[in-house]
């Protein structure tokens, strides 16, 4: 059986297929070709794509022979999961495998936002000697609030609880009884609303669906304090990035950091790119090289489970 990878996957990926005895055809920038990645996934049992392969009702007609499709991570928005499960074609993600990854990511977003070493060391090579500029704040006794308590969250909130912050949340579809709020000690609010009026840092960790579309907006962005922080590492699409903007420009807020948006790559007309205390990084907080092994050899092993019958504990 054939397995065909349209994006970047890690070598150690590719050698866990091939040593389950599958053929490997691996393409960076297939997915940049459209037409032809139409044309080619006819041939293959399997498909391995990350975030930017576009796996709709299309794709999946012309995969006539296709059993399993891996995502390299864990958001499923750039796969119609409806259609797949209409013809029989089941869809893994690596679940939990870059979740430490994002949660480090957060917690240096939190640190720097307060004491940015990086530009006290800039000014030093500059030939100042400045320390009253970069007297930074502690995070000591500060607030985060996390937007959606999955994985990620709890590992997020157990860093921040090491740090000595105030850990509150918000979501729905969480008990009282589940392992973040029992035993890591998050407090749970009734409200988004409630969340941002308190924290001053919002962390986003919920997936990109109808009901989470915009969810920060020109409405819940002035619920934050003025000082607070926004940072969202989960899908461009959960804020709104042109009321974020306009809070950032007239400073109802302190600052955002931003590692995904509704267009990637950015435009280099955004208006996000003219507001200094937006800080943008290229859909890098689950990108490290532990993370993506884990992530690379997880999902190879799962499309080998389903692709020789057996059950996957990664299927959506």
């Amino acid at each position: 059986m054939r397995v065909l990878v349209s994006e970047v996957i890690w070598q150690e990926g590719i050698d866990e297929l091939k040593d389950q005895g599958f053929e490997v055809v691996y393409d960076e920038e297939l997915w940049t070709d459209r037409e032809r990645l139409v044309r080619s996934v006819k041939e293959f049992d399997g498909l391995i794509v990350r975030n930017q392969t576009k796996v709709d009702e299309e794709l999946l007609q012309s995969g006539e022979k296709l059993k399993v499709i891996g995502r390299l991570g864990v958001g499923l928005d750039n796969i119609n999961i409806k259609a797949a499960k209409e013809k029989g074609i089941d869809v893994v993600f690596a679940k939990n495998a870059n979740a430490t990854s994002v949660a480090e990511y957060v917690m240096s977003a939190i640190l720097s936002s307060n004491r940015s070493l990086f530009t006290a060391s800039q000014d030093v090579l500059k030939g100042t000697w400045d320390r009253r500029r970069h007297t930074g704040g502690e995070i000591y006794e500060k607030t985060i609030g996390l937007i959606g308590l999955g994985e990620i969250a709890h590992r997020v909130a157990k860093r921040a609880k090491v740090f000595g912050m105030d850990v509150v949340g918000y979501d729905p579809f969480i008990t009282e009884y589940e392992h973040i709020v029992a035993e890591t000690g998050v407090n749970v609010k009734n409200s988004l609303e409630e969340v941002l009026a308190i924290s001053d840092f919002v962390s986003i960790h919920v997936p990109l669906n109808p009901s989470t579309t915009y969810l920060l907006n020109s409405k819940t962005l002035k619920e934050m304090k003025p000082n607070a922080f926004l940072i969202n590492t989960s899908r461009g699409g959960i804020v709104d990035e042109e009321a974020l903007a306009k809070a950032l420009r007239e400073k109802h807020i302190g600052g955002a950091f931003l590692d995904v948006l509704e267009k990637e790559p950015i435009d280099s007309e955004h208006p996000l790119l003219l507001q200094p205390d937006a800080i943008i990084t290229p859909h890098i907080a689950g990108l490290t090289n532990e993370s993506q092994v884990r992530t690379s050899v997880l999902v190879a092993k799962e499309v080998s489970k389903i692709l020789k019958g057996s059950p996957s504990l990664c299927v959506v």
